[in-house]
Parts: structure tokens; sequence; C-alpha cells
């Protein structure tokens, strides 16, 4: 399996989405949004390369972690990686969320097994780029008003965004 660019893991998050979550955020992001939380995230060729089975085995050793969240950077730019350990982590019963600079439309219309496999996976998807005169400290779990909390199943079985009643 091909390794993650990752910047770095919040083994214990309760910010990054409900309950206590595994945060992986990866190295690189194309987007560059003035006001990133994570400026650091973009630079491609920064941060630490890890094998996805090191992080499944990490997380095989933590039952109380009820998901995972690939935030960034931009998950995106490494589909195949973790769309591999999506899988893993969804047939142990994980949550699973990815934040995205990219829109569920972008997404979709890529033409990427990949990215496919990794948007099957997910339970939830935060889109959109974080926009700086929409930004807002009363959104849950995102940072600018155009973000969206896209319950992922029901999104790709509508072939639109469908957002996530609970946090609508």
């Amino acid at each position: 399996m091909k390794p993650l660019k990752i910047a770095g893991i919040v083994p214990e998050s309760i910010v990054d989405g409900p309950g206590v979550r595994y945060a992986l955020f990866v190295q690189g992001c194309p987007h560059h949004c003035p006001g990133c939380h994570n400026p650091q995230t973009h630079d491609f060729s920064g941060g630490t390369e890890v094998p996805p089975e090191s992080i499944l085995a990490e997380l095989d050793h933590m039952p109380w972690i009820s998901g995972i969240t690939f935030s960034g950077g931009e998950p995106f730019c490494q589909p195949e990686a973790l769309s591999w350990l999506a899988a893993q982590l969804k047939a142990r019963g994980k949550h699973i969320i990815a934040y995205s600079g990219y829109t569920f439309e972008e997404l979709t219309a890529m033409d990427d097994p990949f990215i496919r496999a990794l948007l099957e996976k997910l339970d939830l998807l935060i889109d959109g780029r974080f926009i700086l005169e929409q930004k807002s400290m009363e959104l849950h779990f995102r940072g600018s008003t155009n973000q969206r909390i896209l319950d992922m199943p029901a999104s790709l079985v509508a072939g639109q965004p469908i957002w996530a009643e609970k946090y609508r």
C-alpha cells in the first residue's frame, strides 16, 4: 500500500466530529484558502510518510475511539491510501468523516475510482473551501457558512448533496 503523507495526528479528538475520534491531518493542499486553520499542511513536500497499515494497527489498540476524521491538507489528494484505510475501519464499525475543500459536486465529477471508493466509505463529508468572510465560531464542525455537512450515503444515492439533518 502506498504510504500516506501526514502533517499530524490527534489520537483523541472531540472537536473533529461526533464522539471521541482519531483525527488524521494529511499533508498537501491545492486550495490555499486565506485564513486556513492549518496552513502548515499546504506544502505537498512537507509532512511525514506513514504506512496506512500502521494507523490501522494503532486504532486496533484504541477500541474506545468511535471514528476517524480525515482532515488536512486535502484528503482527496491521497484517495488511494485513505480509501483503503476507510474500508478497513468501516469493516470495524467506525464512523468516518472527511473534510474537503472540494465540493461534493466537484468530487463526484472527478474520474478517479479511489475518490469514489473513499466517498462510498464516508458517513459525513464536510465540503467546500474555507471562506474567511463567511467565518463563524457558531458552526458545528466547520469554519465558514458556505461549508456543508453532508450525509454521504444519502447524497450518493440521490446523486446530489443531502445535508446531514442533525447538523443543518
